[in-house]
């Protein structure tokens, strides 16, 4: 079983730019497919972006539309960690973001990865 924690949240203004880092504990990460979900106050689970791979592990990133060509997604295989690089913070982008993975299943929209992490606030000021 995956250990996933997360960091790298924090205040920053609009337009302003965070990265989050994941690191999983095992030491099969290549094999996992990685994703990065947020939740805001009242607001459902929503999925952000993914890094997942086909044969040969060969990685590709997925992203939601609405972080597409702000946010990108990158894997550091020699140091267990996913991360999530955010530029042109807006604030609709404040949440608690997760970290997730699945070891069989690509992390997509509306997937239910088994593993999470504890989650990291990201709050952007207007």
């Amino acid at each position: 079983q995956v250990q996933l924690v997360e960091s790298g949240g924090g205040l920053v203004q609009a337009g302003g730019s965070l990265r989050l880092s994941c690191a999983a504990s095992d030491r099969s990460f290549t094999r996992y497919h990685m994703g990065w979900f947020r939740q805001a106050p009242g607001n459902e689970r929503e999925f952000v972006a993914a890094s997942s791979w086909s044969g040969g592990y060969t990685y590709y990133g997925k992203y939601a539309d609405s972080v597409k060509g702000r946010f990108t997604i990158s894997r550091d295989t020699a140091k267990n960690t996913v991360s999530l690089q955010m530029n042109s913070l807006k604030p609709e982008d404040t949440a608690v973001y997760y970290c997730a993975a699945d070891a069989e299943h690509p992390v997509v929209a509306g997937s239910r990865p088994p593993y999470w992490g504890q989650g990291t606030q990201v709050t952007v000021s207007s």
